[in-house]
């Protein structure tokens, strides 16, 4: 029988490169998602040629070299990467250089090494024209290529066939990637106290250990996520998972599980578990309480448990450090009764690296369902806030500072109220939306009325959808007559807007900058003198105290040949502020200069947990909060940036928001609660007996003396004044008393921010 061809996708982000080994026969295809970026390709050795290079001549890899003879973190790492696989300044005369519209699809007919180098420069603030990633698609026979690139150097490696498990030691410290091979494939995972079986004593992985210790009923992934013995010590701790779904720590299947389902003698992984350890003196267990990697467990609000087929892909895998000596069991499970599997066992692969290694953490996530997941990242800022906190939360892929220690919440939100305070914002999304159709393309993309931005302006807008929900909203700088950069919160945007270009033939490029531009934002009333030390600008440049709300310009830190930066007048706290944006090598000495001069006025380091106070007070709305892709930008509280009656032209979801009767609306209100009693996102808002409306973020505000909750509720009972109550437990077991009041609740003129 031929051997099934097999496709394996690598994406190679900007200013990256990827190494693949060909085989004879095998096919490469790669593209840029957004249509602009270019590669080049060296092959080694340089005498093989696929058909498609025949009559393709080589040239300097002009773009890699400029990338390497920059001073900056880029530059280093792929220095490193390409003197690990033996490229020299040799190698790099003689590549094949693609542009975007030219990107090979390419046959090999013999055996080579390929390099794909997606390279470039730095991206200066003021530029549009960022290194952006490439997707590569290798088809091959070989089964082994359904596997990711090692993380390291392997020092062992296990296979566990379907159906099997595999037994296996590891030393403290050492890292175990577990990794799912053709993907819908659950694998338990049980590990024992190697030292304290030495001494004939079974010390396991214990469920309820690890969920006291961890204040949750499941074990989540990522940051927070460790395994204790039943003693709540420390046995490993999660640090890498691509998949963010897996089990309630529940028993191995095991041979009751399949008889009372009318499979008698069925292969079980308790069966298989007790069998592989048995050989080290393991007593054989009934059951065995197992981490259940890639189970697809659902838990109701009761607690009541049920499962479907696996989230995990082909690749998808999780990464463990041990805390010590163990000795460890990963089953491929044999279930084919049920969904558990995707009904169709398959194997699992383990590698297991030495503990000289230091992986960072993260969590996988995607933007489309067929896309390869995303790995959480540090931002620019992370050496300088990691010197102040522990307290770190993913983001939207990135990890930032929940609160700050020393500082806490409630005494970083009177700093910002009070004098200034400082918060890494760098995950806002940054997209580059340009061309000669740039305008009119975001025109209709966009609620607001482009056309009346000027150059050097910022314009806050809703995007919505055909049914008028709200995408996501932003604010959008104008670089230049057919230049703009859309800062927003979902990635996802950016493909939308491709789509959206492309189906209505606009000429227009949209590249993704994120990764090229972090910024952090300077709020509170001392943050104009804290910033005036610090901001130069050239004489055709406004002057930084002359910077008017919502708009931005162009300066260097400290001087004339200082770091470049964009600065602009824009928050998310209801108070006078900056953001002040750079380039994430350059963001710890924009952190550490900031933060100086900022001794002088007491300043404090900003966490998420304390910039939502600050937002709520403010009447500012938040994704999957006050908007989600079924409210539109009215019911969002927003109706401002919807303006129907001047803006005469169409942009998406107009024809849907124009049939909705503006009577009929739901509002975005406030209420003063009438309780301590904390009420939270998703209670419902009750008239008598029934509800009205659902709480969209609450907090206690410390100036204005008591909780404060947004409300999106039924325009009956939106009037201010309006008595209301919040129902907790079932809805009428517990009722907390709330009045209507308008938004923001802080400073509710905006006087502070105009100032």
């Amino acid at each position: 029988m031929e051997p099934k061809e097999r496709h394996q996708v690598y994406r190679v982000q900007g200013q990256e490169a990827l190494r693949l080994t060909i085989k004879q026969g095998e096919c490469i295809e790669i593209t840029s998602p957004d249509r602009q970026q270019g590669c080049e390709i060296l092959l080694i050795p340089e005498s093989i040629l696929p058909t498609c290079f025949t009559e393709h001549p080589t040239a300097p890899a002009s773009r890699a070299r400029a990338q390497l003879a920059q001073q900056s973190t880029s530059a280093q790492q792929l220095s490193t990467q390409l003197s690990s696989w033996g490229i020299t300044d040799a190698h790099l005369e003689s590549a094949y250089c693609f542009d975007a519209n030219e990107l090979p699809n390419m046959i090999f007919d013999q055996a080579t090494a390929l390099i794909v180098l997606c390279c470039g420069e730095n991206m200066p603030v003021d530029e549009q024209q960022p290194v952006t990633e490439l997707y590569v698609k290798h088809g091959s026979s070989d089964r082994n290529n359904d596997l990711p690139a090692p993380l390291a150097e392997v020092k062992n490696e296990y296979r566990v066939p379907r159906c099997n498990a595999v037994s296996y030691q590891v030393k403290a410290g050492e890292w175990i990637q577990i990794i799912d091979v053709e993907g819908r494939q659950c694998s338990d995972f049980v590990a024992l106290d190697y030292q304290a079986l030495q001494q004939g004593k079974e010390i396991i992985l214990d469920e309820v250990g690890t969920r006291s210790d961890t204040g949750r009923s499941t074990p989540l992934p990522g940051i927070y996520s460790k395994f204790t013995d039943p003693y709540q010590q420390n046995m490993m701790e999660l640090v890498q998972d691509t998949v963010g779904r897996h089990d309630t720590f529940m028993y191995a299947c095991n041979a009751k599980f399949y008889e009372e389902s009318g499979y008698f003698g069925h292969a079980n992984c308790t069966d298989n578990i007790n069998r592989v350890l048995k050989p080290f003196g393991v007593k054989s267990r009934f059951g065995w309480p197992a981490i259940n990697f890639f189970f697809n467990t659902v838990a109701s609000q009761c607690g009541a448990i049920g499962f479907a087929e696996p989230y995990s892909r082909a690749g998808d895998y999780v990464l463990v450090r041990a805390s010590r000596d163990m000795l460890c069991v990963s089953t491929a499970c044999p279930d084919d009764i049920d969904p558990s599997n995707g009904w169709n066992p398959t194997d699992i692969h383990i590698r297991i690296y030495g503990a000289e290694h230091d992986f960072p953490r993260a969590i996988g996530y995607r933007l489309t369902p067929e896309e390869l997941p995303r790995m959480t990242k540090q931002t620019g800022f992370h050496p300088s806030t990691s010197q102040l906190t522990k307290q770190f939360t993913e983001y939207r892929g990135y990890w930032v500072a929940s609160e700050y220690d020393n500082w806490g919440a409630k005494a970083e939100y009177l700093a910002c109220r009070e004098r200034v305070a400082m918060i890494d914002l760098s995950p806002l999304r940054k997209l580059e939306i340009r061309g000669p159709d740039a305008e009119d393309f975001l025109q209709l993309a966009l609620t607001r009325n482009v056309r009346r931005v000027s150059v050097g302006e910022i314009v806050y807008s809703a995007m919505c959808h055909e049914t008028g929900g709200m995408i996501d909203d932003g604010t959008l700088f104008r670089l230049g007559e057919q230049t703009f950069r859309w800062v927003c919160g979902d990635s996802y945007g950016a493909i939308w807007l491709r789509e959206l270009a492309e189906k209505r033939g606009f000429n227009v490029s949209i590249q993704e900058s994120t990764d090229q531009i972090h910024n952090v934002a300077v709020q509170g009333p001392r943050s104009r003198e804290l910033l005036q030390k610090l901001i130069w600008t050239r004489e055709s440049q406004i002057d930084f105290v002359d910077l008017k709300w919502f708009h931005f310009l162009i300066g260097r830190l400290g001087g004339p040949d200082g770091i470049p930066l964009m600065v602009s007048r824009t928050g998310y706290t209801g108070e006078l502020g900056f953001e002040v944006w750079c380039h994430p090598d350059h963001a710890t000495k924009v952190w550490d200069a900031i933060w100086q001069a900022g001794q002088a006025f007491d300043i404090a380091p900003l966490g998420f947990d304390a910039l939502d106070m600050l937002r709520i007070e403010a009447g500012l709305i938040f994704a999957e909060h006050e908007f989600c892709p079924e409210t539109n930008p009215f019911e969002a509280g927003i109706g401002f940036t919807t303006p129907l009656k001047t803006q005469q032209e169409d942009f998406i979801g107009r024809a849907a928001i124009e049939q909705q009767s503006p009577a009929s609306r739901k509002k975005l209100v406030g209420l003063r609660l009438e309780s301590n009693d904390l009420v939270h996102h998703g209670d419902q808002v009750f008239n008598g007996r029934y509800p009205v409306g659902l709480v969209t973020s609450s907090m206690v505000s410390p100036l204005l003396k008591g909780q404060l909750a947004m409300c999106r509720v039924s325009p009956a009972f939106s009037e201010v004044g309006t008595e209301l109550e919040i129902g907790q437990l079932d809805g009428q077991q517990k009722r907390i008393k709330a009045i209507v009041t308008g938004l923001p609740f802080y400073d509710p003129e905006r006087t502070k921010v105009r100032s």
